[in-house]
């Protein structure tokens, strides 16, 4: 049986106390121009530290967490997804992904997403995902689009920041849309 956590490419696995300099990458290499030190005044290290480690400290699960995306050919940090916003009476729960600079454009936030898609539809049992990604930012929008996501709306000038409003896409996918093309998981 394959482990639920790990893909062709990456591995998911929870956040440790080293990953701080991942962490720190991410922020200032984001398409989200909000984590950019344009938006917001520039963190020590030492934030980065603190901030990874009681991170690191929270146990697993629950009703928001992140998991760091692993590179299973280098076993580095290739960034970190996370699941939020859950409602477990509607049944949908949010997602997002952020992937480090020098591991785009190789799968790994699709098969990241994949991963937790399957783990909240098969094993939490929620329905539905959504997710937020900003007009501007065309990967994101073919990702989820390539995925099966559907787009629900659009929020016109919804977020502003660096300098300007910025309209934000709405995207969902429900658990029937996601295992008409993926194997539910099972014992073999």
């Amino acid at each position: 049986m394959r482990h639920m956590w790990t893909g062709a490419k990456v591995r998911l696995r929870g956040v440790e106390p080293e990953d701080w300099e991942g962490f720190r990458d991410l922020t200032r290499h984001t398409v989200d121009a909000r984590n950019a030190d344009l938006v917001e005044p520039p963190r020590s290290a030492e934030s980065f530290r603190s901030w990874t480690a009681e991170r690191a400290g929270r146990p697993p699960g629950g009703e928001a967490f992140r998991l760091v995306v692993e590179g299973l050919a280098d076993h580095a940090f290739a960034g970190a997804v996370t699941v939020g916003e859950t409602d477990g009476r509607a049944g949908r729960f949010r997602t997002g992904i952020e992937i480090a600079r020098d591991h785009r454009r190789k799968g790994y936030a699709a098969e990241a997403t994949e991963l937790v898609l399957t783990y909240m539809f098969a094993e939490q049992r929620f329905n539905k995902c959504e997710v937020e990604v900003y007009a501007f930012n065309d990967a994101s929008l073919a990702l989820y689009r390539r995925l099966g996501f559907v787009e629900e709306g659009r929020l016109r000038q919804h977020e502003f920041f660096a300098g300007g409003y910025h309209d934000v896409v709405l995207f969902g996918i429900t658990a029937d849309e996601h295992w008409a093309t993926h194997e539910r998981p099972g014992l073999r």
